[in-house]
């Protein structure tokens, strides 16, 4: 069975930091690009970043340039979202999402998506 399971959520104060994990299983995750995103209550889902199959292409978006590192450990089948200098509108549920095309860290027909882990940034 393909599974995503992403773990690391919580809740954090303002300016704190948390790592987000996603573990496949069933197939091996080293083949594909892989991307972080989010959705907040009442909002558009929205990629976070992405990383190319080997790692040595990222991309994120704006708001979170500077303060968000993606990686990924292909041995263990599982790529990783350091969230540091957290802010409130960071606030949302975090999906990772394998077979995205890094150009533009779309998803496509064949995009297979985790179950989510809750992000709430909060005082």
């Amino acid at each position: 069975q393909l599974q995503l399971v992403e773990s690391g959520g919580g809740l954090v104060q303002p300016g704190g930091s948390l790592k987000l994990s996603c573990v496949a299983s069933g197939f091996t995750l080293g083949y594909h690009t892989v991307g972080w995103f989010r959705q907040a209550p009442g909002k558009v889902r929205e990629a976070v970043s992405c990383i190319s199959n080997s790692g040595s292409r990222s991309d994120y978006t704006d708001s979170v340039k500077g303060r968000f590192t993606i990686s990924r450990d292909n041995a263990r089948n599982t790529v990783y979202l350091q969230m540091n200098s957290l802010k409130p509108e960071d606030t949302a549920v975090y999906y990772c999402a394998s077979r995205i095309d890094m150009a533009g860290c779309t998803v496509g027909a064949r995009t297979s998506w985790g179950q989510g882990t809750q992000v709430t940034v909060s005082s």
